[in-house]
């Protein structure tokens, strides 16, 4: 899997997300990434999720946000900042006609790029379904390599982590691996 830089971009053409990193971990020692994201009219991130030890702060720059922190709905426009704690479960969606655009900051940066990489290749690739998840038994492969960076808001961790185990031990008996790429995946800055 090609490294991220600053500059470099990905898409997801099945939720309709494009970001465009700003810093990337290899920059600053793992302290942090930063990028922009642009999100078309209807996108959405793929799952809601948790952060167990990242802070993930949101800056609408030009859109609606609309965002479900923990149990409360929320939308943002222009000017709009939203910080998400470690452990917040969350997830956000294009809430108006035109595209979002909006700038995130998550720290540490933990192993976030990688986990961005993987799940935007195999959406690129076809490899995901219409919520750009890849079937489950990937999902686990990928899902026990980023614990840390990500997970389900539930079920409770031991059994995601029992779940996990299993899941992950039959993916990779069939080949699955924590990362994936495709060759297009990664548009780089200074690419023609």
């Amino acid at each position: 899997m090609k490294a991220l830089h600053a500059g470099d971009t990905i898409e997801n053409r099945v939720t309709g997300e494009r970001l465009v990193f700003r810093e990337t971990s290899r920059e600053n020692g793992g302290r942090r990434v930063l990028f922009d994201t642009f999100v078309e009219p209807g996108g959405f991130v793929a799952a809601a999720h948790v952060h167990p030890f990242q802070v993930e702060q949101f800056e609408v720059v030009s859109g609606r946000l609309g965002m479900q922190l923990a149990r409360e709905s929320l939308e943002f426009g222009p000017g709009g900042e939203v910080v998400v704690l470690n452990g917040t479960p969350h997830r956000f969606w294009n809430a108006g006609e035109d595209e979002l655009h909006f700038r995130v900051n998550i720290s540490p940066a933990l192993q976030f790029e990688s986990l961005l990489s993987t799940m935007f290749a195999l959406a690129e690739d076809g490899k995901t379904n219409g919520r750009g998840m890849p079937n489950p038994l990937r999902l686990a492969v990928i899902a026990q390599a980023h614990f840390d960076t990500v997970r389900l808001p539930s079920p409770p961790v031991f059994v995601q982590r029992l779940g996990l185990a299993v899941g992950a031990a039959i993916g990779r008996l069939l080949g699955y691996t924590q990362a994936y790429s495709v060759r297009h995946a990664v548009r780089d800055s200074q690419a023609a």
